[in-house]
Protein backbone atom coordinates (compact mmCIF):
# COMPACT_ATOMS: atom_id res chain seq x y z
CA UNK A 1 0.00 0.00 0.00
CA UNK A 2 1.29 3.66 -0.60
CA UNK A 3 -0.92 6.68 0.70
CA UNK A 4 -1.48 9.99 -0.91
CA UNK A 5 -2.06 12.55 1.72
CA UNK A 6 -3.63 16.52 1.77
CA UNK A 7 -3.31 17.75 4.72
CA UNK A 8 0.18 15.86 6.20
CA UNK A 9 1.57 18.50 7.75
CA UNK A 10 -1.33 19.37 10.18
CA UNK A 11 -2.11 17.76 13.62
CA UNK A 12 -3.79 14.85 12.46
CA UNK A 13 -1.61 14.47 9.55
CA UNK A 14 1.26 14.43 11.05
CA UNK A 15 0.31 11.53 13.17
CA UNK A 16 -0.61 9.30 10.40
CA UNK A 17 2.41 9.71 8.93
CA UNK A 18 4.26 8.45 12.13
CA UNK A 19 2.12 5.24 12.23
CA UNK A 20 2.21 4.74 8.50
CA UNK A 21 6.28 5.17 8.99
CA UNK A 22 6.08 2.42 11.51
CA UNK A 23 3.68 0.17 9.49
CA UNK A 24 6.23 0.89 6.71
CA UNK A 25 3.72 2.38 4.26
CA UNK A 26 5.15 4.86 2.18
CA UNK A 27 3.19 8.25 1.85
CA UNK A 28 2.62 11.17 -0.89
CA UNK A 29 1.92 14.56 0.27
CA UNK A 30 0.63 17.24 -1.41
CA UNK A 31 1.43 20.99 -0.08
CA UNK A 32 0.77 24.26 -0.90
CA UNK A 33 4.18 25.83 -0.01
CA UNK A 34 6.93 24.81 -2.93
CA UNK A 35 9.44 25.55 -0.37
CA UNK A 36 8.44 23.87 2.39
CA UNK A 37 8.11 20.77 0.65
CA UNK A 38 10.53 17.97 1.98
CA UNK A 39 11.27 14.27 0.41
CA UNK A 40 13.00 11.15 2.13
CA UNK A 41 12.54 7.39 1.05
CA UNK A 42 8.86 6.71 1.76
CA UNK A 43 7.64 10.55 2.50
CA UNK A 44 7.53 12.49 -0.80
CA UNK A 45 6.16 15.53 -1.38
CA UNK A 46 4.11 17.47 -3.93
CA UNK A 47 2.68 21.08 -5.21
CA UNK A 48 -0.58 22.00 -5.25
CA UNK A 49 -2.70 25.05 -4.87
CA UNK A 50 -6.53 24.25 -4.35
CA UNK A 51 -7.55 27.79 -4.87
CA UNK A 52 -6.01 27.65 -8.30
CA UNK A 53 -7.11 24.04 -8.90
CA UNK A 54 -3.52 23.15 -9.68
CA UNK A 55 -1.61 19.75 -8.72
CA UNK A 56 1.28 17.46 -9.41
CA UNK A 57 0.05 14.29 -11.49
CA UNK A 58 3.25 13.42 -10.37
CA UNK A 59 1.52 12.55 -6.72
CA UNK A 60 -0.44 9.58 -7.71
CA UNK A 61 2.92 7.79 -8.91
CA UNK A 62 2.53 4.63 -7.08
CA UNK A 63 -0.94 5.21 -4.75
CA UNK A 64 -2.87 2.73 -3.74
CA UNK A 65 -5.29 5.33 -1.54
CA UNK A 66 -5.93 8.84 -0.29
CA UNK A 67 -6.37 9.98 2.53
CA UNK A 68 -8.03 13.72 2.67
CA UNK A 69 -7.36 16.19 6.00
CA UNK A 70 -7.23 19.25 3.93
CA UNK A 71 -9.15 22.09 5.40
CA UNK A 72 -8.31 25.42 7.49
CA UNK A 73 -8.62 25.39 10.90
CA UNK A 74 -12.33 26.24 12.88
CA UNK A 75 -10.20 27.77 15.63
CA UNK A 76 -9.82 31.01 14.62
CA UNK A 77 -12.34 33.42 14.99
CA UNK A 78 -15.44 33.55 12.30
CA UNK A 79 -15.31 36.26 10.75
CA UNK A 80 -17.17 36.96 7.49
CA UNK A 81 -14.08 36.37 4.93
CA UNK A 82 -12.32 33.60 7.11
CA UNK A 83 -15.89 31.93 7.28
CA UNK A 84 -15.35 31.80 3.39
CA UNK A 85 -11.95 30.25 4.24
CA UNK A 86 -12.80 27.44 6.39
CA UNK A 87 -15.92 26.46 4.07
CA UNK A 88 -13.82 26.62 0.63
CA UNK A 89 -10.73 25.52 1.87
CA UNK A 90 -12.77 22.19 1.95
CA UNK A 91 -14.67 22.34 -0.93
CA UNK A 92 -11.77 23.43 -2.97
CA UNK A 93 -9.76 20.60 -1.95
CA UNK A 94 -11.96 18.37 -2.90
CA UNK A 95 -12.84 19.58 -6.00
CA UNK A 96 -9.07 19.98 -7.09
CA UNK A 97 -8.56 15.99 -6.12
CA UNK A 98 -11.78 15.27 -8.28
CA UNK A 99 -9.64 17.03 -11.13
CA UNK A 100 -7.15 15.03 -10.92
CA UNK A 101 -8.56 11.78 -10.34
CA UNK A 102 -10.12 12.35 -13.64
CA UNK A 103 -6.89 13.13 -15.18
CA UNK A 104 -5.47 9.53 -13.84
CA UNK A 105 -6.19 5.64 -14.45
CA UNK A 106 -7.84 5.23 -11.02
CA UNK A 107 -7.65 1.35 -11.49
CA UNK A 108 -4.88 1.02 -8.93
CA UNK A 109 -7.23 3.11 -5.96
CA UNK A 110 -8.40 0.90 -3.49
CA UNK A 111 -9.62 3.49 -0.58
CA UNK A 112 -10.34 7.45 -0.39
CA UNK A 113 -11.04 8.33 3.18
CA UNK A 114 -11.96 11.99 4.43
CA UNK A 115 -12.41 13.84 7.48
CA UNK A 116 -15.61 15.59 8.07
CA UNK A 117 -16.76 16.36 11.80
CA UNK A 118 -19.49 15.25 14.20
CA UNK A 119 -20.39 19.34 14.22
CA UNK A 120 -22.74 18.00 11.85
CA UNK A 121 -25.22 16.74 14.44
CA UNK A 122 -27.55 19.27 15.83
CA UNK A 123 -26.46 20.19 19.43
CA UNK A 124 -28.22 18.00 22.07
CA UNK A 125 -27.76 17.89 25.78
CA UNK A 126 -30.36 14.18 25.86
CA UNK A 127 -29.29 12.56 22.01
CA UNK A 128 -27.23 10.12 21.46
CA UNK A 129 -25.96 10.25 17.36
CA UNK A 130 -25.00 7.76 15.11
CA UNK A 131 -24.17 7.79 11.64
CA UNK A 132 -27.74 7.23 10.58
CA UNK A 133 -28.70 10.93 11.87
CA UNK A 134 -30.45 12.80 8.90
CA UNK A 135 -30.67 15.92 10.91
CA UNK A 136 -28.34 18.99 10.62
CA UNK A 137 -26.76 21.46 13.06
CA UNK A 138 -28.72 25.16 12.13
CA UNK A 139 -25.03 26.61 13.12
CA UNK A 140 -21.81 27.70 10.57
CA UNK A 141 -20.22 24.59 11.35
CA UNK A 142 -22.98 22.18 10.53
CA UNK A 143 -23.91 23.94 6.95
CA UNK A 144 -20.05 23.68 6.50
CA UNK A 145 -20.07 19.63 7.25
CA UNK A 146 -23.31 19.25 5.07
CA UNK A 147 -21.59 21.07 2.01
CA UNK A 148 -18.24 18.84 2.69
CA UNK A 149 -19.53 15.66 2.88
CA UNK A 150 -21.72 16.60 -0.31
CA UNK A 151 -18.11 16.73 -1.96
CA UNK A 152 -17.05 13.76 -0.70
CA UNK A 153 -20.12 11.97 -1.67
CA UNK A 154 -19.40 13.47 -5.42
CA UNK A 155 -15.97 11.38 -5.27
CA UNK A 156 -17.44 7.94 -5.26
CA UNK A 157 -18.50 7.78 -9.17
CA UNK A 158 -15.00 6.79 -9.18
CA UNK A 159 -15.92 3.08 -8.49
CA UNK A 160 -13.43 3.03 -5.44
CA UNK A 161 -14.77 2.85 -1.54
CA UNK A 162 -15.81 6.53 -0.41
CA UNK A 163 -15.77 6.54 3.41
CA UNK A 164 -16.18 9.82 5.73
CA UNK A 165 -14.90 9.97 9.03
CA UNK A 166 -16.71 12.50 11.59
CA UNK A 167 -13.75 13.53 13.75
CA UNK A 168 -14.94 14.70 17.54
CA UNK A 169 -12.40 16.29 19.85
CA UNK A 170 -9.41 15.86 19.22
CA UNK A 171 -7.03 15.13 22.55
CA UNK A 172 -3.60 15.91 21.93
CA UNK A 173 -0.80 17.62 23.30
CA UNK A 174 1.29 18.74 20.11
CA UNK A 175 -2.05 21.26 19.11
CA UNK A 176 -5.44 21.21 19.33
CA UNK A 177 -8.09 22.28 22.21
CA UNK A 178 -6.08 20.16 24.84
CA UNK A 179 -3.38 22.52 25.13
CA UNK A 180 -5.63 25.98 25.32
CA UNK A 181 -7.63 23.66 28.31
CA UNK A 182 -4.94 22.57 30.30
CA UNK A 183 -3.25 25.92 30.41
CA UNK A 184 -5.71 28.32 32.13
CA UNK A 185 -6.14 25.17 34.33
CA UNK A 186 -2.42 24.48 35.49
CA UNK A 187 -2.59 28.39 36.42
CA UNK A 188 -5.51 28.16 38.53
CA UNK A 189 -7.65 30.18 36.60
CA UNK A 190 -9.42 27.24 34.20
CA UNK A 191 -13.26 27.04 34.35
CA UNK A 192 -16.30 25.82 33.23
CA UNK A 193 -18.05 26.79 29.74
CA UNK A 194 -21.67 27.30 30.23
CA UNK A 195 -23.46 24.28 33.03
CA UNK A 196 -20.69 22.28 31.83
CA UNK A 197 -23.35 19.59 30.80
CA UNK A 198 -22.55 19.78 27.01
CA UNK A 199 -21.34 16.52 25.78
CA UNK A 200 -17.94 16.31 23.93
CA UNK A 201 -17.11 13.20 21.76
CA UNK A 202 -13.73 13.20 22.17
CA UNK A 203 -10.62 10.99 20.32
CA UNK A 204 -6.95 10.80 21.58
CA UNK A 205 -5.34 11.33 18.16
CA UNK A 206 -3.50 7.70 18.68
CA UNK A 207 -6.59 5.97 18.40
CA UNK A 208 -7.90 8.61 15.16
CA UNK A 209 -4.42 7.85 13.29
CA UNK A 210 -5.28 4.03 13.53
CA UNK A 211 -9.00 4.56 13.02
CA UNK A 212 -8.39 6.09 9.87
CA UNK A 213 -5.35 3.69 8.57
CA UNK A 214 -7.61 0.99 9.42
CA UNK A 215 -10.54 2.43 7.29
CA UNK A 216 -8.20 2.23 3.96
CA UNK A 217 -6.35 -1.08 4.67
CA UNK A 218 -9.78 -2.52 4.91
CA UNK A 219 -11.35 -0.58 2.01
CA UNK A 220 -14.67 0.50 4.08
CA UNK A 221 -16.78 3.04 2.68
CA UNK A 222 -19.94 5.20 4.08
CA UNK A 223 -19.64 7.15 7.35
CA UNK A 224 -17.74 6.08 10.51
CA UNK A 225 -18.02 8.75 13.59
CA UNK A 226 -14.26 9.35 14.54
CA UNK A 227 -14.55 9.23 18.40
CA UNK A 228 -13.89 7.33 21.42
CA UNK A 229 -16.49 4.71 22.95
CA UNK A 230 -17.21 7.19 26.20
CA UNK A 231 -18.05 10.15 25.67
CA UNK A 232 -18.16 13.07 28.66
CA UNK A 233 -19.55 16.63 29.73
CA UNK A 234 -17.40 19.25 29.16
CA UNK A 235 -17.85 19.48 33.15
CA UNK A 236 -15.96 16.20 33.31
CA UNK A 237 -13.74 17.01 30.79
CA UNK A 238 -12.40 20.30 32.64
CA UNK A 239 -12.47 18.33 36.20
CA UNK A 240 -10.39 15.08 34.52
CA UNK A 241 -7.89 17.37 33.25
CA UNK A 242 -7.78 19.23 36.95
CA UNK A 243 -6.58 16.21 38.53
CA UNK A 244 -4.59 14.86 36.29
CA UNK A 245 -2.29 18.80 36.61
CA UNK A 246 -2.65 18.41 40.42
CA UNK A 247 -4.75 22.07 39.79
CA UNK A 248 -7.82 23.03 41.50
CA UNK A 249 -10.74 25.07 39.91
CA UNK A 250 -11.13 28.13 41.62
CA UNK A 251 -13.15 30.32 38.89
CA UNK A 252 -17.21 30.25 38.62
CA UNK A 253 -18.36 28.93 35.11
CA UNK A 254 -17.95 31.08 32.61
CA UNK A 255 -21.67 32.27 30.64
CA UNK A 256 -22.20 32.00 27.01
CA UNK A 257 -22.70 35.74 26.47
CA UNK A 258 -19.42 36.34 28.02
CA UNK A 259 -17.57 34.41 25.55
CA UNK A 260 -19.40 35.75 23.07
CA UNK A 261 -18.64 39.06 23.45
CA UNK A 262 -15.01 38.07 23.31
CA UNK A 263 -15.10 35.40 20.18
CA UNK A 264 -18.39 35.99 18.64
CA UNK A 265 -19.69 33.44 16.66
CA UNK A 266 -17.03 30.43 17.01
CA UNK A 267 -18.36 30.31 20.86
CA UNK A 268 -20.28 28.12 19.48
CA UNK A 269 -17.74 25.69 19.55
CA UNK A 270 -17.53 26.08 23.42
CA UNK A 271 -20.82 25.16 24.09
CA UNK A 272 -22.25 22.68 21.56
CA UNK A 273 -23.32 19.57 23.17
CA UNK A 274 -23.10 16.61 20.77
CA UNK A 275 -22.97 13.12 22.49
CA UNK A 276 -21.73 10.59 19.27
CA UNK A 277 -21.79 6.85 19.05
CA UNK A 278 -18.91 5.05 17.65
CA UNK A 279 -20.30 1.61 18.06
CA UNK A 280 -20.63 1.17 14.23
CA UNK A 281 -16.52 0.74 14.09
CA UNK A 282 -16.09 -1.12 16.50
CA UNK A 283 -18.37 -3.15 14.80
CA UNK A 284 -16.50 -3.31 12.17
CA UNK A 285 -13.46 -4.90 14.34
CA UNK A 286 -11.52 -1.59 15.89
CA UNK A 287 -10.54 -1.36 19.13
CA UNK A 288 -9.62 1.98 20.92
CA UNK A 289 -6.60 1.84 22.76
CA UNK A 290 -8.01 4.31 25.09
CA UNK A 291 -11.55 4.71 25.82
CA UNK A 292 -11.82 6.21 28.70
CA UNK A 293 -10.75 9.92 29.17
CA UNK A 294 -8.56 9.08 32.32
CA UNK A 295 -6.42 6.89 30.78
CA UNK A 296 -5.97 8.94 27.17
CA UNK A 297 -4.95 11.69 29.73
CA UNK A 298 -2.64 9.78 31.98
CA UNK A 299 -1.04 9.11 28.56
CA UNK A 300 -0.41 12.85 28.13
CA UNK A 301 0.25 14.13 31.47
CA UNK A 302 2.06 11.43 33.00
CA UNK A 303 3.72 9.33 30.25
CA UNK A 304 1.70 6.05 31.04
Amino acid sequence: MKLLITGATGLVGRAIVELSNKQGIPVNYLSTSKEKIVSNENFEGYYWNPKQNEIDLDCFEGVTAIINLAGSSISQRWTAEYKNEILYSRINSLNTLGYALGKIDTSAITSLVSASAVGIYPSSIDHLYTEEEQSIDNSFLGEVVDKWEKEIDALAHFGFPVAKIRVGLVLSKDGGVMPKLAKPISYYVGATFGSGKQWQSWVHINDLARLFLFVVQNQLEGIYNGVAPNPITHKKMVCELAKVLKAPLLLPNIPKFAMQSILGEMSHLLYASQRVSSKKIAEEGFVFDYPNIANALQFFYNGD
